[in-house]
């Protein structure tokens, strides 16, 4: 299957051709930087075009996201759902964004499957069942972000983007690459970052509001999570961290609150596997982050239900903590040559 997939983008452009259409955006649960700055850097660029464009969030996010230009447009259907219902069965086009699962946009799913319209897919992450009608898809692209500009040149609204829109790409290209240290390899990556410069937004202000906006709690909840949480298996090249919900409430946690901690053992020396164990009110929420060739994307589909890229992926378990983590020191035992064998 090759990385990109497009389908059906003459009849979207049609479509967009003719102002006035009501427009849904939405993203999946537990949006993040680059599923946001998506968001809204299209439903600007639309809006500015001469549609009515609603953006939906499944549910709260972090507030280091919520400086975003536009954030304060944003519904989350957990908080609304009555104005959210009303904007996706009013809706003539649904984008659905950073995602390529319906099951990702829990409470709003059924809505989405059993709506009428016109549903165009834009997503980055690997899959094998593409659902919409119009697909645009590439596993290759550094974030969805960068395949929003992409989406938005190709329509021909090149000339709707401005500073703040510029900022939201940005920021969502940034977020999904970690800073650049992960899925951005792609020499176009950097050629989309440079037009969006010339926009003249703040690159290094849009840095200080997602990494320089943490409170005290944060800072003190990572030194626990580092100094007494922190697990390495040798002989696998691997280290785990843990938070338990007593733990998040003896820190005052905050959605976001944990945001990049998963990326901290990879500093250790030889470690090139990292997973980072949260513990929920009904599940456990597994984040895994690799360097070089071993491939996350796939032991999250195989062992916890998840997936994502080959470098950062997520999953879960329906099991208490514990179980997880024992599961999980299980695992490793089936790749203990490929670990011992990976180099960064």
């Amino acid at each position: 299957m090759k990385n990109r997939i497009s389908r059906g983008i003459k009849r979207i452009k049609n479509l967009l051709g003719e102002t006035g259409k009501n427009i849904a955006i939405i993203t999946h649960v537990n949006p993040d930087g680059d599923a946001i700055g998506s968001c809204l850097a299209l439903g600007r660029v639309l809006s500015s075009a001469g549609h009515k464009s609603g953006m939906i969030a499944p549910n709260v996010y972090p507030s280091f996201l919520k400086w975003m230009p536009g954030d304060d447009e944003i519904i989350v259907f957990n908080n609304a759902q009555k104005k959210g219902r009303q904007v996706i069965k009013e809706a003539d086009i649904i984008f659905c964004i950073d995602f390529n699962d319906l099951s990702r946009v829990k409470l709003i799913n059924e809505l989405v499957d059993q709506s009428d319209a016109v549903k165009v897919l834009i997503d980055h992450h690997p899959t094998e069942n593409y659902f919409g009608d119009v697909i645009f898809c590439d596993t290759d692209a550094s974030s969805t972000a960068e395949l929003i500009f992409e989406f938005i040149r190709i329509m021909g609204y090149r000339n709707n983007i401005d500073a703040e829109t510029a900022t939201c790409i940005f920021a969502g290209i940034m977020t999904d690459t970690g800073c650049f240290s992960y899925n951005s390899s792609n020499p176009r990556t950097y050629e989309i970052i440079a037009s969006l410069l010339e926009y003249g937004f703040n690159k290094d202000q849009v840095y200080y509001n997602v990494y320089d906006n943490f409170s005290g709690d944060r800072m003190r909840l990572l030194g626990h999570i580092l100094n007494d949480k922190m697990e390495i298996y040798e002989e696998f090249h691997t280290a785990a961290l843990s938070l338990t919900r007593d733990e998040q409430r003896m820190y005052h946690f905050q959605p976001g609150d944990s945001e990049g901690f998963v990326n901290y053992p990879l500093s250790v020396k030889n470690i090139k596997f990292s997973a980072f164990f949260i513990e929920k009110e009904d599940h456990v929420k597994i984040s895994f982050r690799s360097k070089g060739t071993f491939d996350v994307n796939r032991f999250a589909r195989l062992h916890f239900n998840g997936g994502g890229h080959v470098n950062a992926s997520g999953g879960e378990s329906m099991t208490t903590l514990e179980a997880a983590m024992s599961k999980f020191r299980e695992t490793l035992e089936l790749y203990k040559k490929v670990l011992r064998n990976e180099t960064s």
